[in-house]
């Protein structure tokens, strides 16, 4: 991100809810980025906390009540990274204020509430941003990238992986306080799923599990997408993964190769039968084969497969592009109706999963 292209002043931030989520996703970037954002506002009822944002912004104004910081005027942006429970309640009394609003994921946990936010948005002239990051991580691009070659064949199967083992204790662990795995990991990949996969879903097969968890939400959440036409996507996110090995973040499969990229990487593998190759012609036959292996010999070549020089991936990517949606107005990559999409599946992991509430 080229600072010295952006010539307006920075968007001056509030912050709600500074946890974990805060702390180690938001905040690094508003610090790293000064000529872009400010911090003039934050909000929590741990005055601990509150410091430390004070250390770093002395001019920043500290909040214990939510609607003492909505009171002030001289805001841009609020940032909400509370309880997932709480999402659409501090939300919408944001977007009533006519403040431009950042909402971690879930934006909501069920359809009906994240409607709501549709139509609260819309009377802002859609100012509700949310705040799926996984659209801009180096993996992601190249496996959409990689969707498009053509030496891969016809897609069939996509897969979508997020592996970690972590006996969480936290309320993202309790199920009555809207935790759990389809709701605080899952949103993200799904995300993905869909903007990978070519058609809308139309069936979906999910399960629920808990692992290593130490409440009672699920820290395992395994999902099947069926589209009308021929591709599927595989998504699943395990908290209690114990591979020796860790396993590739995407994998596309089709009729001549696939392509797999491990978590983070801008450089994959493309396995591929050469373009240029063909297989004789045969045709079918219901008389009794001979005994002889009906395995074909034919080339398999790997093939390095990465990201054009100069790519923009990452989370500055995305903060360039809250800055320019708060500033110029210029369209959010990340669709109100892809996220609501997001929610329905959620909910309806949580409702069909044996497992789930």
């Amino acid at each position: 991100m080229k600072l010295a292209e952006y010539q307006r002043p920075p968007v001056k931030v509030a912050l709600m809810g500074l946890g974990r989520c805060m702390f180690s996703s938001h905040y690094p970037i508003l610090k790293a980025h000064p000529a872009l954002f400010d911090v003039v506002a934050a909000c929590d009822t741990h005055k601990a906390r509150r410091d430390i944002v004070a250390k770093d912004y002395p001019k920043c104004r500290m909040f214990r009540q939510y609607s003492d910081m909505l009171d002030e005027s001289a805001i841009d942006l609020v940032i909400i990274a509370t309880g997932s429970s709480c999402h659409v309640d501090h939300a919408m009394r944001s977007l009533k204020r006519g403040f431009w609003t950042l909402l971690e994921t879930p934006m909501a946990l069920t359809l009906e509430d994240a409607s709501l936010l549709r139509g609260a948005a819309a009377k802002t002239r859609n100012r509700l941003l949310v705040c799926h990051r996984g659209l801009f991580d180096p993996d992601f691009l190249l496996a959409k990238a990689a969707m498009a070659d053509p030496r891969l064949g016809e897609i069939y199967s996509i897969s979508v992986r997020r592996d970690t083992f972590v006996r969480r204790d936290d309320w993202q662990t309790m199920r009555h306080l809207g935790g759990g795995a389809a709701y605080y990991a899952m949103p993200d990949l799904m995300m993905q799923a869909l903007k990978l996969l070519p058609l809308q879903p139309i069936q979906m097969w999910g399960e629920l599990k808990r692992i290593a968890s130490v409440g009672d939400a699920e820290d395992f959440a395994h999902v099947r997408l069926r589209t009308r036409g021929q591709p599927t996507a595989d998504v699943e996110y395990s908290g209690g993964w114990l591979g020796a090995e860790p396993r590739p973040s995407f994998t596309i499969r089709g009729t001549r190769g696939v392509f797999t990229v491990m978590p983070g990487e801008p450089c994959g593998t493309m396995r591929i039968i050469p373009p240029d190759f063909r297989f004789p012609r045969k045709r079918s036959s219901v008389r009794t084969q001979p005994l002889v292996s009906v395995r074909e010999e034919f080339p398999v070549e790997a093939v390095e497969f990465r990201l054009p020089k100069g790519t923009p991936t990452g989370q500055s990517v995305f903060w360039k592009h809250v800055y320019d949606t708060v500033r110029v107005a210029a369209p959010f990559p990340v669709q109100l109706e892809d996220a609501i999409e997001c929610v329905k599946l959620s909910q309806l992991m949580k409702k069909t999963s044996p497992y789930g509430l």
